[in-house]
């Protein structure tokens, strides 16, 4: 793969990448260093990417890793306050906010299934190799995510 072919998949994945970090992070400035190092380390290990086509559920699969690490190192509570502040800037609607802040109550395992699932558009079997768990716990945490934010938007 070139340069410019990195660079072309990096943009065309921006997007999806933000929103999972964010996700995770819920915090803009961990989000943009979390995206930025899951790049960086990407671009290092391109020569481990075994098939082009894999190449955005691949660098999901490492931006999750970077997540992950900055969540264990820090262990790091962030106020939802914070992220209210962050989504408003973004020009939601009210009931876009509505269901963005249902579903960042979510737990964070059910929460990285959900917006990889709707908000990102990867299939069960997409989500089950970038998280590496069973199918069948994706269905269920699809399943308990559906649940618990109809319980949450009821309200």
């Amino acid at each position: 793969m070139t340069k410019d072919e990195f660079t072309r998949l990096v943009l065309e994945s921006e997007e999806t990448l933000y929103k999972v970090s964010m996700s995770m992070l819920r915090n803009e400035k961990d989000c943009e260093d979390a995206v930025q190092t899951a790049i960086l380390t990407a671009y290092e290990k391109l020569n481990t990417l075994k098939n082009e086509e894999y190449f955005k559920t691949w660098i999901v699969r490492i931006l999750i890793n970077t997540c992950n690490k900055h969540l264990n190192s820090r262990k790091k509570i962030v106020d939802i306050q914070d992220y209210q502040n962050t989504t408003q800037t973004s020009n939601f609607s009210p009931e876009e906010l509505e269901v963005r802040l249902a579903v960042e109550k979510l737990p964070l395992k059910i929460r990285q299934v959900v917006v990889l699932y709707y908000t990102e558009g990867f299939s069960v079997k997409d989500i089950k190799d970038i998280l590496k768990i069973p199918e069948g716990t994706v269905k269920s945490r699809l399943s308990k995510g559906r649940e618990l934010l109809k319980i949450e938007l009821d309200k």
